[in-house]
């Protein structure tokens, strides 16, 4: 049974990759720090790792081309937030770290939540989802 998930992203330039994510307060895999080949991002108390690789090293796995970002969207990927402050924060960060917001920050009841895009186009959710306000039914 798998115990671990990668998730594998291609970047057009690792180093903007990593200060972009570095300005929105994510922490890097130690294993990956000094290396021109990948960078781990790494996400919550289990921490899943997002490995960020340069496009042909990306190529080079699937066998496959890379999706046009600015035309589609090949997967979305959604982290969650304690509040809806944090919420709010994220999104202030990644504006100022050259990001793009394509849904502000908005919800009703339950869950609130914002779109953004990193420098590659690929597209991230954070959300903040209060149980106690969830729908029963």
């Amino acid at each position: 049974m798998t115990k671990e998930l990668w998730i594998n992203l291609p970047v057009k330039n690792l180093q903007r990759s990593r200060e972009f994510f570095g300005k929105l307060g994510f922490s890097f895999h130690p294993r990956h720090a000094n290396s021109d080949e990948a960078a781990g991002l790494i996400f919550g108390d289990k921490q899943v790792m997002v490995m960020l690789f340069p496009e042909d090293t990306f190529k080079s796995f699937t066998g496959h081309e890379l999706a046009d970002t600015q035309q589609g969207t090949e997967v979305l990927l959604s982290i969650d937030a304690e509040s809806r402050e944090e919420v709010d924060e994220l999104v202030s960060k990644v504006l100022a770290a050259g990001g793009t917001v394509y849904k502000k920050p908005g919800g009703e009841g339950w869950m609130y939540g914002a779109g953004f895009a990193d420098p590659d186009g690929h597209r991230w959710n954070v959300l903040y989802m209060d149980m106690s306000q969830m729908p029963q039914g």
